[in-house]
């Protein structure tokens, strides 16, 4: 069993080891914190708080309210969080700066034609529509056919930037794709932006992993993912209106935390959190803690640990 560690003591370490240097420049990790239920508001509201100091993209995911071992849940659960206009608007301000475009002070917030905001942000005067034609071949490079994305995914990126050249009042053209991405909805309600691929269970990793890299693309530092699981390893169902797991979602959530771990570095400036309960340390094969599955607990476990030194950077952790 790991040795406790202070919460701020371990925050601490994360923001100087992780959020200052390895996650901004490239790298991902994924932790376990064991933590108290009374200790996961404070953990979370910190990492919060830290992750808007940063630059980072929080998100928080409860195995509470959705389908922890269903990887088109935690899909949609992220996707629901994320200011998709946003992002787009920020990549169009990345992409018209490497163009030699002038773009300091130019709001990303989704409001208005941004091509409009980027033309009068120059010193010598522009149309909107000069700014979207130059702009439109650097989109088709940049985004269409970057493929560290697939397909589907980066046209529907395409899309969102495109897009943002509707004024006030002249209502949004993408809403569909924004539903696409938040939920599952039929696959011919986006089928006339030429997307033909559901998000599904066979499909989330890819579209996961291309939303972590859209959030760098677009220029923010990466992605913070809390993941409270601790609903995960509750033996008897309570009945009070939230998710319960049975042994076999159990093993297939567990078997989804691995892959995370294993395809670690398909995750792009993400650090991912799950913050689970006591339980979750129980080694007894027949239990539903990390014991129930191997191929988990022999990748999170400490080989060698101090008796009485707790390790901070450890890939598990247990919050005192």
């Amino acid at each position: 069993m790991p040795n406790p560690i202070p919460l701020a003591e371990w925050l601490d370490t994360i923001d100087a080891e992780y959020l200052s240097s390895f996650i901004p420049d490239g790298g991902a990790s994924v932790k376990f914190a064991v933590t108290p239920e009374e200790s996961r508001t404070d953990l979370t509201a910190r990492m919060r708080e830290r992750c808007e100091e940063k630059g980072y993209v929080f998100v928080e995911l409860s195995a509470a309210n959705m389908r922890a071992h269903m990887p088109q849940d935690i899909f949609f659960g992220m996707a629901s969080q994320l200011d998709w206009r946003r992002l787009a608007r920020r990549a169009v301000l990345r992409l018209a700066a490497k163009r030699g475009y002038r773009t300091e002070g130019v709001d990303p917030a989704p409001s208005g034609n941004i091509f409009d905001a980027i033309a009068q942000a120059q010193p010598n005067g522009l149309e909107a529509e000069s700014v979207l034609g130059d702009m439109r071949p650097e989109i088709q490079n940049r985004v269409s056919r970057n493929y560290r994305m697939p397909r589907d995914f980066r046209t529907a990126m395409s899309h969102l930037c495109r897009r943002e050249d509707s004024r006030d009042g002249d209502g949004y053209t993408a809403k569909e794709l924004l539903d696409w991405l938040s939920g599952p909805v039929p696959i011919s309600n986006v089928r006339q932006f030429s997307i033909h691929t559901p998000i599904n269970r066979t499909t989330a990793r890819y579209f996961i992993e291309a939303a972590l890299y859209w959030v760098r693309f677009a220029g923010c530092a990466g992605t913070v993912i809390l993941f409270d699981n601790s609903r995960v390893t509750l033996a008897k169902n309570p009945k009070d209106g939230l998710r319960y797991y049975t042994r076999a979602m159990v093993l297939d959530h567990y078997e989804l935390l691995r892959e995370f771990i294993d395809g670690v570095d398909r995750l792009t400036n993400t650090l991912m959190i799950v913050a689970a309960g006591q339980e979750f340390l129980d080694e007894d094969e027949r239990s539903r803690g990390y014991g129930s599955y191997q191929a988990l607990r022999t990748r999170v476990m400490d080989d060698v640990r101090d008796r009485n030194l707790a390790n901070p950077v450890a890939s598990l952790v247990r919050i005192a």
